[in-house]
């Protein structure tokens, strides 16, 4: 759509027409042999000159420019391309690149979860014949990507980060929080604090009446749901009340503390997806075919930037030209 800009350019002829428009006045002079002729009034002529033709081209080249802009030009100057995310084994995407035979390819490192959004909002910046690679650990999208060219992905999963959660757990049932949070595998690693602090990201107050003012978390587990006045009202999913409060997030359920595996899962399965976050998953190994259904990259081609320099000191050159040339004007006697 960027394209159909293109068509306003003969919008330049404005200011042609504008800077070629002047009107003169034909004065009649009398003379001793035209006393017998009929007397004619003075008229207004129009002549066609050129008038002002700095300004004239300052003002078309700025409309030129201004419909450049719009219309978004790209150049095609990449070539063969490898896109590495970032934390991705070197000796793996060397590997890869070299089985793929671009071992000559130009290299791109970017974030993992901007690799593939990244390449569609540039692949117009390739030349047609120029092939694409993607390498690492790239996460799944909520949705397929799809683009306008030939692009191979190979994934490798990266080693997890091992990540610690912070716990400080006020219960005279303290036993069974511990076995519900020694469930948890993975990446995560639960450290029970023995007092509250800075690192405390989760609090159970298993006790009857409310907590200290000055005890904060992002996120508190709680059995006494009459103790914050929060959840008097608090909305309900599936059994679970959640509030927000100056202390930090409030959930409560009345089946806490979990009695059995299935129920301490399906809460260390809430903590992690809607508090704690989603784990990415690595999208799997496949080659997307060029689509002709791939949506337009935004605009942002790489004269872009350039061409608003452009416009901008066009635009302040035009405005100094005019009023110099209107004082002159005024000046003149």
């Amino acid at each position: 759509m960027n394209n159909l800009w293109w068509f306003a350019l003969p919008i330049i002829v404005l200011p042609i027409w504008w800077h070629r428009r002047k009107r003169i006045e034909n004065k009649a002079a009398l003379m001793a042999t035209a006393r017998f002729l009929p007397r004619t009034e003075p008229r207004q002529t129009r002549v066609w000159r050129w008038s002002d033709p700095l300004l004239l081209l300052v003002r078309c080249l700025l409309l030129a420019c201004l419909t450049a802009w719009l219309a978004d030009p790209v150049y095609p100057w990449r070539g063969d391309t490898v896109v590495v995310a970032q934390g991705t084994d070197a000796a793996w995407a060397e590997r890869q690149a070299t089985d793929a035979g671009l071992a000559q390819a130009e290299r791109v490192t970017l974030p993992a979860a901007q690799a593939l959004a990244w390449v569609h909002e540039h692949e117009r910046e390739w030349e047609s014949g120029a092939r694409l690679l993607v390498l690492g650990d790239v996460p799944m999208p909520a949705t397929k990507p799809s683009f306008g060219r030939k692009v191979e992905l190979r994934t490798q999963p990266a080693k997890a980060a091992k990540v610690e959660h912070h716990v400080y757990i006020a219960s005279e049932r303290a036993p069974e929080w511990r076995r519900m949070f020694a469930a948890l595998d993975g990446p995560e690693k639960i450290v029970i604090d023995e007092t509250p602090g800075a690192a405390t990201q989760l609090i159970v107050w298993d006790r009857a009446g409310a907590p200290p003012a000055s005890l904060k978390a992002s996120l508190w587990l709680v059995t006494d749901r009459a103790a914050f006045p929060e959840l008097a009202k608090a909305p309900e999913l599936n059994g679970l009340h959640y509030a927000d409060s100056p202390r930090g997030r409030l959930w409560h359920h009345a089946a806490w503390p979990p009695h059995d595996a299935d129920s301490a899962r399906r809460l260390l399965d809430d903590w992690q997806q809607l508090h704690v976050g989603p784990r990415p998953y690595t999208m799997q190994s496949q080659v997307f075919a060029a689509s002709k259904d791939a949506g337009a990259p935004p605009p942002g081609g790489a004269l872009r930037d350039t061409l608003l320099a452009v416009l901008a000191a066009l635009f302040v050159l035009e405005r100094i030209l005019t009023h110099s040339l209107t004082k002159i004007r005024r000046a003149a006697p």
